[in-house]
C-alpha cells in the first residue's frame, strides 16, 4: 500500500489554537514505529498545480489564497491565519489524495496522511478546510478519463457540506455522508444520501446504520473508485464529536467500508479527515487503527 504525506510543511499557528496540526507528523511516526506502514511505502507529496485546483475552485478564491489577500471574515470562516506554509501544505495535501487515487487504481488501495477537507467550497474555505482535496482529485481523474464515476463515503462526524455542494446535481459522483445531525456545519448541504445521527450514538447503532446504507449507496453509485473520508472524530473522547464510538467501533466501521470495497473490486482511497480527541493520543491510535484494518483487508 502506497501512502502519501505532507507534514513536512511548517504551518505557524497562534498559541492555543485548537487545531492539532502536529497530529499529521505523529500519525506518520506512529505508523512506522508500530510496523503498520514501512518507511519505504511512504512518499512525500509536493504541491498540486493551480490547474488541478481550478477544476473545482473559483479564480477569485484561488487568487486571494495564493496571494494572501483573503478578508478577515474569510479567514475567520476558514479558522486558520494565512501563511505561505499553509498554502504550500494545502496544495500538497490535495496532491497526496490525487497520488493516493492513482495508487489505488493500480494496487486496490492508496492512502493520504492528510486530506479529507470536505468543508472546502468552490469559492471559500471553512472549518479548517482550504481546498477540497477529494473533489479536486475526482475532477482530475475525470478530466483524463481515468475514471468515469466516483463515490465519496464520508464518515467524519461533521457533514461533508463542501463536497455535497460541489457535486450537487452531478450524477457521476455519489456523495454519502453519515454524521452527527446536531454538529457542525449547522446549515447542511444535501448530499446524495445523508444519514444524521443523534448525539451520543454508540457503536451498535452506528454500525447498524452503516451496514444498512453502505451496500445500497455503492450499488446506486456504480463507481469506478471510492474515496473514504475516514475522520476519527466520532470517537467518544473527541472534543468536537458528540458521538460515542469506541476505538473498536471505529475499527469495525473501517473494516465494513474497506471489506465491502474489496469485495466489489472497488479501488479505495483513504483520507485522514478530522480527529480532535483529548488526549491527542486517542486520535493517533484511531488513525493508526484505520491503516491496521486496511492492511488486514488488503493483504
Amino acid at each position: 500500500m502506497r501512502v502519501f504525506h505532507s507534514d513536512g510543511y511548517e504551518v505557524p499557528l497562534p498559541p492555543g489554537h485548537r487545531f492539532p496540526m502536529e497530529k499529521y507528523r505523529l500519525v506518520r511516526e506512529a505508523l512506522v514505529e508500530r510496523g503498520v506502514v514501512p518507511d519505504c511505502w511512504l512518499t512525500e507529496s509536493t504541491p498540486c498545480s493551480r490547474e488541478d485546483l481550478e477544476r473545482v475552485h473559483t479564480p477569485r478564491y484561488l487568487d486571494a489564497f495564493f496571494h494572501g489577500t483573503l478578508t478577515d471574515a474569510e479567514l475567520r470562516r476558514l479558522g486558520f491565519p494565512w501563511s505561505p506554509g499553509l498554502l504550500a501544505r494545502s496544495r500538497a495535501a490535495v496532491s497526496g489524495t490525487l497520488q493516493a487515487a492513482h495508487a489505488a487504481l493500480q494496487d486496490g488501495i492508496g492512502g493520504n496522511l492528510a486530506g479529507g477537507t470536505h468543508h472546502g467550497f468552490p469559492d471559500h474555505g471553512e472549518g479548517f478546510c482550504v481546498f477540497n482535496d477529494i473533489a479536486v482529485a475526482i475532477r482530475a481523474l475525470q478530466a483524463t478519463r481515468t475514471v468515469r464515476r466516483a463515490v465519496v463515503v464520508d464518515l467524519d462526524v461533521h457533514q461533508g457540506n463542501g463536497t455535497a455542494a460541489i457535486f450537487a446535481g452531478d450524477d457521476s459522483v455519489f456523495t454519502f455522508s453519515m454524521h452527527g445531525e446536531h454538529n457542525f456545519p449547522f446549515r447542511k448541504q444535501p448530499s446524495h444520501r445523508d444519514v444524521g445521527l443523534p448525539d451520543g450514538t454508540g457503536d451498535a447503532a452506528y454500525l447498524d446504520a452503516l451496514a444498512l446504507h453502505l451496500p445500497e449507496v455503492l450499488e446506486t453509485a456504480g463507481a469506478d473508485i471510492l474515496f473514504f473520508q475516514a475522520g476519527v472524530d466520532p470517537l467518544a473522547e473527541d472534543a468536537l464529536g458528540r458521538l460515542s464510538l469506541t476505538l473498536a467501533g471505529l475499527r469495525e466501521r473501517d473494516r465494513i467500508v474497506l471489506a465491502t470495497a474489496r469485495h466489489r473490486s472497488l479501488p479505495a482511497v483513504l483520507t485522514l479527515g478530522g480527529g480532535y480527541a483529548k488526549p491527542l493520543s486517542a486520535t493517533i491510535d484511531a488513525h493508526v487503527g484505520t491503516y491496521e484494518v486496511a492492511r488486514q483487508v488488503f493483504r
